[in-house]
């Protein structure tokens, strides 16, 4: 267990820290953000503000970690999560120590300087996404999925329980928070046609997901145990994995998604890092039966996050859908890990991992439409008469997560993005 002072739940900033924000002194995520007639730089988020690393850099504050002087002046965080594990919990440390109210090193000015008020800049991917894996984690959401569409009896396939499932997704249509997505088209099988059809998608749906971000690399051959595993991981954001489940429905046999998928998929801003939730790890389901040795595992490496997700049906009054938490997925990040490089894939910096749709025991707790409305046969009620069996045009779909202990609140920001039509083009 990684012992940090910047953990400390007694630790108060200097900055005002509005009532329930996800970004208390103890969490000090990091992102990219864009000022006007500016260039992007790195930040991290400390209440309703964002602390301007570049600054601090530049005027010395980050003396003693021994930063390459443009590390924080970079259209990502690539060359910044490189550094690994340690070096980035030096940095957290330091702006810790920073933004304690028992420091001083930043005068009036400099804390004018360095401090930009959130709603003034704009948020962008905080990783260029070298590469994108989803994985089928879930046993509530894969148990769902194959009594839907197979056999109740037996709906998870034999493979399941043996190894974490995944699938290698595309990178370059992964978006940030407040990107809209625009409706996709594809083939489709209608139940009362012999023949495919072209046309947007008619079941439009959201998946809940977290999603964790590499900040190491290996060479081609090697293998991730899953001793090892958390070393890699730089920390986690918030993924929804829009899926057009009729397109789906049509083409996943035999290879898995493709169009049904790749079209966007939306992360949250902000890294938490791993070391910010660290009090919050929780034990995971039992296993049975055992797994193979190299994904066996010691200690917790599950974490309490708790996810909701709302929808918003146009200019409505955004309406909550779907509570669960992170706590609930069979298989942790490193068995994922150590899973996707046995057979000596290598690693990345900037590689996302998707944990997969996020379900738990409760109809409440589904983690996408498809469950929730069970395939579009139970319409959930939303406010003012409003119901939703799909995600329809000009909707906003949000998600949200947070662990709390001890008082302190470790939360990841918003996840959202707004539903546009699909566009005019030849079929």
């Amino acid at each position: 267990m990684v012992q940090t002072n910047a953990n400390d739940p007694r630790l108060k900033s200097w900055v005002s820290i509005p009532a329930g924000s996800d970004f208390p002194i103890q969490n000090l995520p990091f992102g990219i953000f864009l000022r006007k007639n500016s260039s992007p730089v790195a930040g991290v988020a400390i209440g309703a503000d964002i602390l301007d690393l570049a600054y601090l850099n530049t005027n010395g504050y980050f003396h003693s970690q021994h930063l390459p002087a443009d590390i924080f002046i970079q259209p990502t965080l690539n060359e910044f999560l490189g550094l690994g594990r340690k070096k980035i919990r030096e940095v957290r440390e330091r702006v810790s120590e920073l933004l304690s109210d028992s420091n001083n090193e930043l005068d009036a000015d400099a804390r004018a300087a360095a401090l930009v008020p959130a709603r003034e800049v704009q948020m962008l991917l905080p990783v260029k996404v070298a590469n994108y894996t989803d994985f089928y984690s879930s046993e509530e959401h894969a148990t769902n999925v194959g009594s839907m569409f197979r056999d109740p009896k037996n709906a998870l396939l034999p493979n399941w329980k043996h190894l974490p499932i995944g699938y290698h997704g595309r990178a370059s249509s992964i978006v940030v928070t407040g990107t809209n997505i625009t409706r996709p088209k594809g083939q489709i099988k209608p139940p009362d046609s012999d023949l495919p059809v072209f046309c947007p998608t008619r079941k439009l749906d959201f998946e809940l997901e977290v999603a964790f971000v590499t900040c190491g690399e290996t060479a081609l051959g090697s293998a991730i145990h899953t001793a090892d595993a958390e070393e890699y991981i730089a920390g986690l954001v918030l993924l929804n994995d829009w899926s057009a489940r009729d397109i789906q429905q049509w083409e996943y046999v035999p290879l898995g998604p493709f169009l049904a998928k790749n079209f966007g998929t939306t992360i949250s801003p902000w890294i938490v890092t791993m070391d910010a939730l660290e009090p919050f790890r929780a034990k995971g389901p039992e296993q049975n039966p055992h797994v193979l040795p190299y994904l066996a595992y010691e200690g917790e490496k599950n974490f309490d996050i708790l996810l909701e997700v709302l929808i918003q049906a146009g200019k409505a009054e955004p309406a909550t859908v779907c509570r669960t938490n992170f706590k609930y997925m069979y298989w942790n990040m490193s068995q994922q890990l150590a899973h996707h490089t046995v057979n000596g894939c290598n690693v990345q910096v900037g590689d996302l991992y998707a944990s997969g749709t996020i379900s738990g025991p409760s109809p409440g707790s589904y983690g996408s439409l498809l469950e929730l409305t069970w395939n579009g046969q139970k319409p959930l009620h939303l406010p003012d008469g409003v119901q939703r069996t799909f995600i329809e045009d000009h909707d906003t779909v949000i998600m949200r997560g947070y662990a709390e202990k001890n008082g302190v609140r470790i939360g990841f920001g918003e996840c959202r993005g707004m539903i546009q039509p699909a566009t005019h083009a030849r079929s």
